[in-house]
């Protein structure tokens, strides 16, 4: 079984911003699927299972996801190399995917949380969403609504995430990587 969580922040207010990339993949998988919810208060989380998913997005802040993640793999006893976190990264332009094993948080709060409770050894699926000119703008634009040319693309860039995660289940990382990751 593996543990595919989208990073984000709950809420109607960040439904659409940037830092929420991880929960609309996450949304996204669980409209086509046939899924139970399961609800465990421990969790902190809104969880929905497959035959061979958990599907989670931490309802505890992006940057306290690493409680969530640590109680849901623990009590399914998944190991780190079963962990798919999905989530935004600035470092890279807007729709670039790519995909890592273990590694550095890069200042994102929700893997270095992650990191703290787990590890460093998951599998990350990086998902671009660029940065502002300014830095001192990170924290506003990563909580800021995508544009609507973005928003225009997002559904093709979930869809290419969702068939890298069904093929992450059935071939190597290295082979996913070579055949996955874009460039922009």
């Amino acid at each position: 079984m593996f543990l595919v969580a989208g990073l984000g922040n709950p809420g109607d207010k960040y439904k659409n911003t940037r830092h929420n990339v991880g929960f609309m993949v996450i949304d996204e998988i669980t409209k086509s699927l046939n899924h139970t919810n399961i609800s465990k208060s421990n969790f902190q989380a809104q969880v929905s299972k497959t035959q061979n998913l958990l599907l989670v997005k931490p309802q505890t802040f992006m940057n306290e996801s690493g409680q969530s993640i640590i109680s849901i793999a623990n009590y399914y006893n998944i190991e780190n190399h079963n962990i798919i976190i999905i989530h935004d990264d600035l470092d890279l332009p807007f729709g670039t995917i790519r995909f890592k094993l273990g590694g550095g948080h890069g200042g994102h709060n929700g893997l270095k949380s992650i990191d703290d409770h787990i590890g460093k050894d998951y599998i990350r699926i990086r998902i671009g969403i660029g940065k502002p000119k300014d830095k001192l703008q990170i924290a506003n634009y990563v909580l800021h609504d995508f544009t609507k040319d973005e928003l225009n693309e997002i559904n093709s860039i979930i869809s290419h995430v969702i068939n890298s995660i069904d093929a992450i289940q059935k071939i190597s990382l290295e082979e996913v990587k070579s055949q996955y990751t874009t460039k922009r």
